[in-house]
């Protein structure tokens, strides 16, 4: 029950401030504008000042695990390539592929990871490394197939065009560029002045809530009920399927405790709300995007509770 508990109290809010944002759509308070602002804010400013910050702060050199980090990628580039290709050989509907593939193993690794396991551990733990293994791929891979799967008005793009621009993509995206620089940061252990890191601190902190409420404020319900055929079969894969295949990997690889947590969080937690801002920015399908990120941050208290309960039951958590 304690478990519940938790992951409600972590999840429910993420559920609601979506539930603000489109209250305040209906009412008139938010517009269409502010909505596409938001959205280019986001995702050119905070998040990458977020993600940058949070990786700065964090003294990797003292507490860097190599083979942890290194499995996290192995995984994560093993969900990815596995989503990808069942999506090509199972979807009729390829307009949605990019979307539907980046929502199924894009994760809320940045906003729940460290809060999770501070809350469990009182600290962070491997939170920090696990990000460094896994979140520049999801971004990376996001790219990449959004790039590849985007709808092209029925213009057929060679192989080596598809390429080129990934590789545009990804050097010009922003949230990639403020990783690297925070890792870079991290590992010289650079020190901003107070002022400075306190001003890059504050705005980042906006991008979860901004994120959220311009989710809910550009939700179209009547769009997304169209949808929700594969709203369901993503988050399904998301919160079930992936879970289950990698969490059985994990332990046997040897994974317990805090680690263990930590992978929870990177393989059962909501699709991340960037997904919705990098689907939007990329032209793929935003609307299957926000529907799964509404879906499974709504279904995932369940089942973040359920794997908790699972792994704590079986003696791999303590």
């Amino acid at each position: 029950m304690d478990s519940l508990i938790y992951s409600l109290n972590a999840t429910m809010p993420v559920f609601l401030i979506m539930v603000v944002g489109w209250v305040l759509k209906q009412i008139g308070i938010l517009t269409d504008g502010f909505v596409a602002s938001a959205d280019k804010f986001n995702f050119k400013v905070t998040l990458p000042l977020m993600l940058f910050t949070d990786l700065a702060l964090t003294d990797i050199r003292e507490m860097f695990n190599g083979r942890y980090a290194l499995f996290c990628a192995a995984v994560t580039t093993v969900m990815f390539f596995g989503t990808w290709i069942g999506a090509k050989l199972f979807i009729k509907d390829k307009s949605i592929t990019g979307a539907f593939v980046q929502v199924c193993y894009r994760s809320s690794v940045a906003i729940l990871g460290i809060a999770f396991i501070t809350n469990i551990y009182g600290d962070p733990g491997m939170a920090p490394i696990l990000i460094i293994g896994c979140v520049p791929l999801f971004n990376i891979y996001a790219v990449l197939v959004l790039t590849f799967e985007a709808p092209e008005g029925g213009e057929r793009v060679p192989l080596g065009e598809h390429i080129k621009r990934s590789l545009i993509n990804i050097a010009k995206n922003p949230i990639i560029i403020s990783i690297i620089l925070g890792v870079i940061a991290a590992a010289i252990g650079l020190k901003l002045p107070h002022i400075i890191e306190k001003t890059m601190t504050d705005i980042g902190s906006l991008a979860s809530p901004l994120t959220l409420i311009a989710i809910g404020a550009g939700f179209e319900g009547a769009r997304a009920i169209k949808k929700i055929k594969p709203t369901l079969i993503a988050s399904a894969v998301k919160l079930v399927v992936i879970p289950a295949v990698f969490l059985a990997v994990s332990v046997k690889f040897g994974w317990r405790n805090q680690e263990l947590v930590a992978l929870i969080i990177m393989l059962g937690s909501p699709a991340t709300p960037s997904c919705y801002i990098m689907a939007k920015n990329m032209n793929n399908d935003h609307v299957l995007t926000s529907s799964v990120i509404v879906t499974t941050t709504l279904l995932s208290s369940v089942t973040l509770t359920f794997w908790l309960f699972i792994c704590k039951y079986m003696g791999y958590i303590s």
